[in-house]
C-alpha cells in the first residue's frame, strides 16, 4: 500500500478549521501577505481575525491594500524532500483556484523537478477558503483508511463538481480598490448600494451570481440560492458551514437564515487573509461540500 502525503495552500483555512483536523498530518504551502510595511507567511504570523478589523478601521484603505505573493520555492522544495524523506510514496498537493493567481502552477513546475523521486499529483481545487481546505482533509481520511491515489483523486473529482462559495460582498470598497469593479459600473454600484452576490463559477473564477441592492436583500438571496442547491439532500450527506472575513455581515445572516430552514451542521470557518485581502472585511456566505453516498456513482 502506498504511503501518500497530503498537501494544501494556506488559503484553505485548515489552521482555522475545528482542532479535529489539525492532527492529519496535512502539510502547509504558506502563501505570504503584504500590509503595512510588514510581509506575512499566512497561518503562521499573521492572525486572519486581528487583519480584517485592521482592514475595516485602517485610514486610507485605498493606499494602504494589502497585497499577496505565491510561495517561495524554496518551501516547496521543503515540503516534497521532506515527503520523502519521512518515506512517502505519493503526494498529492492541494491549492486554490489556478484563476485567483499563479500559485498552482508554481507547485506544478516545482512537482515537475521531483518527477523521478516521488509521484506527485497537483490539484486546482477552484475554490479557496475551507472548501479548499476541506479536500484535502478528505484526502487525507482516504489516504489514512488505506485507499489509492487513484481513487482519492476520483472521490475528490466527484465532490469539486459539487462543492459551492456563495457569499455576499456587504460593501464595494475593496472590489473597487483592487480593481475588480471598475468605471461606471463602481459608481452606480456605490451609489445605489449594490452588493453583489459572488460565487466561484465552475473554472474556479470568482464572479457575481447577481447583484442587488442592500445587505440584507443579498443575504436574504444568499440562503434562497443556498436552499435551493441543498434542495432535499439529508444533512447527513453534506457539510454546511459560514464562511465570514469581518463580524459586521455574519450575524445579519444568522438571524435571517431560520426563516428560510437552513441550518449549517459544520462550525463556522473564518476566510484566509489572502482570499479576504481582495474582498475586504464585509464579506458572509455559506461553504458548501457533498458527500457521497453508496448508491451514487463515482464517475459519471
Amino acid at each position: 500500500m502506498a504511503k501518500i502525503k497530503i498537501l494544501c495552500t494556506s488559503t484553505g483555512c485548515i489552521e482555522y478549521a475545528p482542532e479535529r483536523y489539525h492532527n492529519l498530518g496535512i502539510g502547509i504551502l504558506r502563501i505570504h501577505v503584504r500590509f503595512e510595511g510588514k510581509e506575512y507567511k499566512e497561518g503562521l504570523d499573521l492572525d486572519p481575525v486581528a487583519f480584517y478589523n485592521r482592514l475595516e478601521t485602517i485610514e486610507d484603505p485605498r493606499n494602504n491594500l494589502p497585497s499577496t505573493a505565491i510561495p517561495d520555492i524554496e518551501d516547496i522544495r521543503a515540503a516534497f524532500e521532506g515527503a520523502i524523506a519521512e518515506g512517502y510514496d505519493e503526494v498529492i498537493a492541494f491549492a486554490l483556484s489556478s484563476a485567483l493567481g499563479g500559485t498552482y502552477n508554481e507547485i506544478c513546475l516545482v512537482a515537475r523537478e521531483y518527477q523521478d523521486r516521488i509521484r506527485i499529483h497537483c490539484v486546482d481545487t477552484k475554490i479557496t477558503s475551507f472548501g479548499e481546505g476541506f479536500l484535502a482533509i478528505r484526502a487525507a481520511q482516504f489516504a489514512a483508511a488505506g485507499m489509492d491515489s487513484e481513487t482519492i483523486l476520483k472521490e475528490i473529482a466527484w465532490m469539486m463538481r459539487r462543492q459551492v462559495f456563495m457569499g455576499v460582498d456587504g460593501r464595494l470598497d475593496y472590489l473597487i480598490y483592487n480593481g475588480r469593479l471598475k468605471g461606471g459600473k463602481a459608481l452606480m454600484g456605490q451609489m445605489l448600494k449594490i452588493c453583489p452576490v459572488v460565487y466561484f463559477d465552475p473554472n474556479g473564477e470568482v464572479v457575481p451570481l447577481e447583484s442587488v441592492r442592500t445587505p440584507k436583500k443579498a443575504l436574504a438571496r444568499t440562503c434562497e440560492r443556498m436552499k435551493e442547491i441543498i434542495g432535499d439532500r439529508d444533512p447527513k450527506d453534506y457539510l454546511l458551514w459560514h464562511v465570514f472575513t469581518g463580524p459586521s455581515l455574519i450575524a445579519d445572516l444568522r438571524e435571517m437564515e431560520g426563516k428560510y430552514g437552513i441550518k449549517t451542521n459544520h462550525e463556522a470557518v473564518i476566510m484566509s487573509p489572502v482570499s479576504g485581502a481582495h474582498n475586504g472585511p464585509w464579506l458572509a456566505g455559506y461553504g458548501y461540500a457533498c458527500l457521497r453516498r453508496e448508491d451514487e456513482p463515482l464517475e459519471e
